[in-house]
């Protein structure tokens, strides 16, 4: 989990302002400390979506001393593509030729509000020479920050899973009788 650092002040007019040292043209601010971080995460992604389609590097996390917000998963995948198109050398209109599709699906493919599909983030990655990773890691009692609650996530024994029982399917719709 990619996690940056960001800075959280009170307003003059009673609000918590948020500033990533990252990036210094992205602020965003809330009523209170878990509405501002909420928001983070949202203007986080706002910021490495200019980035990428002003063609910019997009920085790697500053070091964590305080607070800070995690970049989604799909995010920085996608960041990592993008960075891996930079360092190639390779434009969107040649990693289209790569993958063999319409330059359109590049767009979307680099634009970190579409939700991109496993196997499409995996192509990418073959063509520019990689292959992509997902590591499950397990949680420490810890609040993570969705782009609009805070969440309690506690960790789960490793058997409580396996030992919970599937939903039983039933049957329905269709038109044949029994």
């Amino acid at each position: 989990m990619v996690r940056y650092p960001v800075t959280l002040t009170q307003d003059d007019n009673d609000t918590i302002l948020v500033a990533f040292p990252d990036f210094p043209e992205a602020t965003t601010f809330g009523d209170d400390k878990e509405e501002a971080l909420a928001r983070a995460i949202d203007a986080l992604e706002t910021i490495i979506d200019a980035y990428i389609k002003d063609k910019r590097e997009i920085p790697a996390p500053s070091a964590v001393t305080g607070v800070s917000v995690a970049l989604p998963s799909l995010v920085h995948t996608k960041v990592q593509i993008y960075a891996a198109m930079r360092a190639q050398r390779v434009g969107k209109a040649e990693l289209a030729k790569r993958l063999n599709v319409f330059l359109p699906q590049v767009d979307r493919l680099l634009d970190v509000r579409h939700g991109s599909k496993m196997d499409q983030l995996e192509a990418a990655a073959q063509a520019l020479g990689a292959s992509l990773s997902v590591t499950l890691v397990p949680l420490k009692q810890a609040t993570v920050w969705s782009k609009h609650l805070p969440t309690r996530i506690l960790p789960v024994p490793v058997g409580v899973l396996a030992a919970q029982k599937a939903p039983k399917r039933t049957r329905t719709g269709g038109s044949k009788k029994r």
